[in-house]
C-alpha cells in the first residue's frame, strides 16, 4: 500500500513541480506568453500562484512566487516519501530539516536541468526535421541564453550548429559530479 501512495505522491507533486518550475522559466527567459504551453502551465497553476503572489513578491522582474511554490511542492514531496517510508527524525531535528530543504533546491535544479536538455534536444531534433515548427519560438526563448553563449564562440561546422551539442555535455556532467556529490551529502545528512 505504501508504494502505491509514494507512486501517486511522486506523480501528482512531482509533476506539479514540474509545472511550476517551467512556468517560471518560460516567465525568466520572457518566452511569448501567447503560446499553448503558457497558457496551459497558467491555467493548471493559477490556483495557487495567483494567491501567493500576495504574500511572495517578485524580485528584478521574477515571480518568486512560482519558484517558491515550486521549491515546497518538492519539499512536500520528499517529506511525504520519507514519511511513508517510516522515516523518523531524531534529536537532530534543525539538521534534517536544513537537509530537506536543501534537497528541495537540489532536486529542482535537477529538474531544470532536465527541463533544459529537453528543450535543447527538441529544438536540435525540430531544426533538421521541421524548422517552422509552432514550437521553435517556444523552444528558442527557453535555449537562447544557453545556446548563445557557445554560439557566440563556435562557429557552425559544415552548416550545423554544434553549440545543442556543448549544452547538453555540460549538462551530463552536472548530472554527475557536482549535482550527484550534492545530493549524496544531503541524503547521508539525514
Amino acid at each position: 500500500m505504501n508504494q502505491a501512495l509514494i507512486f501517486l505522491l511522486e506523480t501528482f507533486l512531482g509533476l506539479f513541480s514540474l509545472a511550476l518550475l517551467i512556468r517560471f522559466y518560460l516567465q525568466a527567459v520572457r518566452a511569448p506568453a501567447r503560446n499553448p504551453l503558457a497558457q496551459f502551465l497558467a491555467a493548471l497553476t493559477d490556483f495557487i500562484v495567483r494567491p501567493a503572489r500576495r504574500v511572495i513578491p517578485g524580485l528584478w522582474g521574477y515571480d518568486l512566487s512560482t519558484l517558491v511554490l515550486a521549491w515546497l511542492t518538492e519539499l512536500l514531496l520528499i517529506g511525504g516519501v520519507l514519511a511513508l517510508k517510516g522515516f523518523q527524525i531524531g534529536p537532530g531535528v534543525g539538521v534534517a530539516v536544513v537537509g530537506l530543504m536543501l534537497l528541495a533546491a537540489l532536486n529542482l535544479l535537477k529538474l531544470f536541468i532536465y527541463i533544459l536538455m529537453v528543450a535543447v534536444f527538441a529544438q536540435a531534433v525540430l531544426s533538421f526535421i521541421a524548422p517552422r515548427s509552432p514550437a521553435t519560438s517556444i523552444l528558442a526563448s527557453l535555449t537562447r541564453p544557453f545556446l548563445g553563449m557557445f554560439q557566440r564562440r563556435v562557429p557552425p561546422v559544415g552548416g550545423v550548429d554544434l553549440s545543442p551539442l556543448f549544452v547538453l555535455v555540460i549538462c551530463q556532467i552536472l548530472l554527475m559530479w557536482p549535482v550527484t556529490t550534492l545530493e549524496l551529502a544531503l541524503t547521508r545528512m539525514l
